[in-house]
């Protein structure tokens, strides 16, 4: 049976940490899978979270905006960690939407039943129309060819 990875999770290990400005140490911070660390990396998480909305279609166009438009001053100033961060709100702005699509209320396990996967399918279908809004703005900050370029440097200096 599958079950979510946050059973097991590690913390110790986990790369991210909440006590660290990663504003005024950069050099700690790793881009890591997908969304890693985007709910702990301050001050990013305070400057973009407070953004970070996808109830309906028009808040997700709203507020994705916003966020593209942080992810391109952070690449204008050329703080990486910033664009990254942003890049990782405008991808996790797709997955939470799509997972309310699929889901009721955005649960995908019980937890009272052995975390049992529940029924796909009974979510709220607006929020598909969220996450298309989320997921072209998440590939436009991606297919940015100075993001690229920083990424695949930091990936290779850094991690």
């Amino acid at each position: 049976m599958q079950q979510p990875s946050y059973l097991n999770f590690d913390a110790p290990k986990y790369a991210w940490k909440s006590d660290i400005d990663y504003k005024k140490y950069p050099e700690r911070y790793r881009v890591g899978k997908g969304e890693q660390g985007v709910l702990i990396c301050e001050p990013y998480k305070s400057e973009i979270g407070k953004y970070w909305r996808f109830k309906t279609k028009s808040i997700a166009e709203e507020s994705s905006q916003k966020i593209y438009s942080l992810f391109n001053e952070y690449l204008a100033a050329g703080d990486f960690v910033g664009a990254d961060m942003a890049r990782k709100y405008l991808q996790m702005g797709y997955t939470r939407a799509r997972r309310y699509a699929n889901y009721r209320g955005g649960r995908k396990y019980d937890a009272a039943h052995d975390h049992t996967l529940l029924e796909r399918g009974t979510g709220n279908p607006e929020k598909a129309d969220a996450a298309k809004v989320f997921y072209a703005r998440w590939k436009a900050a991606e297919a940015k060819e100075v993001y690229a370029a920083m990424k695949k440097d930091w990936k290779h200096a850094r991690g």
